[in-house]
């Protein structure tokens, strides 16, 4: 049984107080914002009298939404902690209904900064030295001009997003606090409740029908909610589509992309190109199953090929290991990430109620937060080091831009994460004691690129079919639903996967789908990681210092010219095609170990 949250040790959780210290603070916070929220509506008709009024506006706006950032962020990380804990759910509750309040009264700010055009704006930057800063983001500002309404219509539009966000709540609540998988039966004999965060722990067993019981009874319960969840997703389509259609873009998907400066085409292109060397893929699944000696179905796709005894991890040897295998990011990378270890960053070990899985989340002036559910294995060290290369990121980014620019964009946020993992994996590559072991953080390696770059990459497509649908009048019901799902399973996998009915019921348990045409990202940072990362490993110093300058970016540029300054162009077809010979070189040094064993065992 997990951990009720006042029984785990106040070293393994995160110090929120540093950032609110109580109930008190975070009130004085609310009322503050809503002062300033009040003091922007007074400027309603003032803000373009002159590059004083303007510059007044955008530096009390800048306050105001950085007051915001931080109790937003503080209300759903409390609530995170212990989902049924009713503090937390009054501070998320109430900081919402607050944000909703400012975003219909503040509505006519951008109408209102775009009402006497551009050149009225450039004219007041070119006058006044103080908005030279915020230059950069007026120019994104204008390049929304056609799709701003008028200040009538925006007031709607705000109004109608207070409703909006609840097929997401919904499912959060059946995916985390209305949970029940049931029990299994684990290795030694013991009935036990499986659980989000247990459930890749017994996805991983060595015992085949213990990693059978648990994947069928995922998907029994989501099966049992198929026909809400379906009501849920399709009522996030119908708002992502009333969005783009009421603002004027010609999809969902061109709205997404758009705040990158990223053309829709990219996004086809990109599904087009990874379904080329889905080969590979199939290579690797059938190597797999030589080396698992039968074939595999879809609860067989997370075990290790090798059992090579590893000793439970400790969270403080998991510490070192990520020291060690983080060293050719530089002595000052070391020293920075040492405050994640020391100051209260991280909520390290799972207790009942807390979110699934493990994310990273901070407010512009304060440390960024990491949450995981750490085990002991070596994946929970991975996975670490991958949430920790977001809070560097943002830590980095924070500390070296205005905040108006420290945000930066979602398709640059899984690099500086993955390219952590790449390091990690080659640690333990390298430090292998045996072939076995090196089959195993091989594995790693390969298994990033399936599921980061090849299921990643099949969620988008899955995306991408069913707005289409949608968008064709096509009734998405839940077997709509479950059959497209399932055929991109088998597409994905090929003929050397049993792809189990179970599961077409996957997609209903990904919350990224709740947050349309963004999984991509992955799939993208990923291969971004991969070219920066390898020239790190391979000694390169200009790659590291190139690497800082794009952690210290933030969203100072458009998203593809920061990724630049790594020296990575992920329009290139060349760029994808060198992350896939890396994962063909890395799939041919496995099979080589195989044919060895092989040959040592006859």
């Amino acid at each position: 049984m997990e951990k009720l949250r006042k029984e785990i040790d106040s070293i393994y959780k995160w110090d929120l107080t540093k950032m609110i210290k109580g109930d008190k603070e975070f009130q004085n916070l609310c009322s503050e914002i809503d002062l300033l929220s009040n003091k922007i509506k007074k400027m309603k008709d003032h803000i373009l009298d002159s590059s004083e009024s303007l510059y007044c506006y955008l530096e009390t706006s800048s306050i105001l939404n950085q007051k915001m950032e931080t109790a937003y962020v503080y209300a759903n990380l409390y609530h995170y902690q212990d989902m049924q804990d009713q503090k937390g759910l009054e501070y998320k509750n109430a900081i919402q209904k607050l944000l909703d309040k400012v975003e219909v009264d503040l509505s006519f700010t951008t109408t209102e900064i775009m009402s006497q055009g551009y050149s009225k704006i450039k004219e007041y930057i070119k006058s006044d030295d103080r908005l030279k800063k915020y230059s950069f983001s007026l120019e994104k500002t204008f390049r929304y001009e056609k799709y701003i309404l008028s200040e009538k219509e925006e007031k709607i539009i705000a109004e109608a997003n207070r409703a909006f966000g609840t097929p997401e709540d919904a499912f959060s609540q059946i995916d985390n606090t209305d949970i029940n998988l049931g029990t299994i039966t684990d290795e030694e004999g013991k009935k036990v409740e499986l659980t989000n965060a247990n459930y890749i722990k017994y996805m991983t067993s060595k015992d085949r029908n213990l990693r059978k019981k648990a994947f069928n009874n995922m998907y029994t319960y989501f099966k049992s909610h198929i026909n809400t969840i379906s009501s849920l997703y399709n009522g996030c389509i119908k708002e992502d589509f009333f969005s783009s259609n009421v603002r004027g873009f010609t999809s969902p998907l061109e709205q997404s992309l758009y705040a990158d400066n990223i053309d829709k085409e990219f996004y086809y292109n990109f599904i087009e190109q990874i379904h080329k060397y889905l080969p590979l893929m199939y290579k690797y699944i059938k190597l797999r199953n030589k080396i698992l000696g039968y074939k595999s179905h879809m609860y067989d796709i997370y075990v290790d090929l090798k059992d090579i005894n590893q000793d439970s991890l400790t969270y403080e040897q998991a510490k070192v290991h990520i020291k060690n295998a983080l060293k050719p990011l530089g002595q000052q990378y070391l020293k920075d990430l040492e405050q994640a270890f020391n100051d209260g960053w991280i909520d390290v070990m799972p207790n009942k109620y807390k979110r699934s899985g493990a994310y990273q989340w901070g407010a512009y002036g304060y440390m960024p937060y990491v949450s995981t559910n750490f085990a002991g294995k070596t994946d929970d060290v991975s996975t670490l080091a991958h949430e920790l290369g977001h809070a560097m990121h943002t830590y980095y980014s924070n500390s070296n831009q205005e905040y108006i620019y420290a945000n930066y964009p979602i398709f640059l946020a899984e690099i500086a994460s993955t390219v952590n993992e790449v390091l990690v994996d080659d640690y333990f590559y390298k430090n292998a004691k045996s072939d076995d072991e090196k089959i195993v953080y091989l594995q790693n390696f390969l298994d990033k690129v399936r599921t980061t770059i090849f299921r990643q990459t099949m969620f988008a497509e899955f995306e991408a079919i069913i707005h289409d649908k949608y968008n064709d009048n096509v009734a998405l019901t839940p077997e709509v639903l479950c059959k497209e799902y399932y055929d991109l399973n088998k597409l994905y996998y090929g003929t050397g996967m049993v792809v189990d009915q179970n599961i077409k019921y996957e997609w209903a348990r990904i919350p990224h789908f709740y947050t349309p045409f963004y999984v991509y990202k992955y799939a993208t940072g990923l291969i971004s990681a991969l070219s920066i990362a390898y020239d790190i490993i391979n000694g390169n110093k200009q790659a590291v210092d190139n690497y800082m300058e794009f952690l210290k970016a933030g969203s100072s540029d458009y998203p593809l010219n920061i990724l630049k300054k790594a020296n990575v162009d992920i329009t290139d077809n060349k760029t994808i095609n060198k992350a896939f010979s890396l994962f063909e070189d890395k799939l041919n040094q496995l099979e080589q170990l195989v044919e060895k064993k092989e040959i040592k065992d006859e």
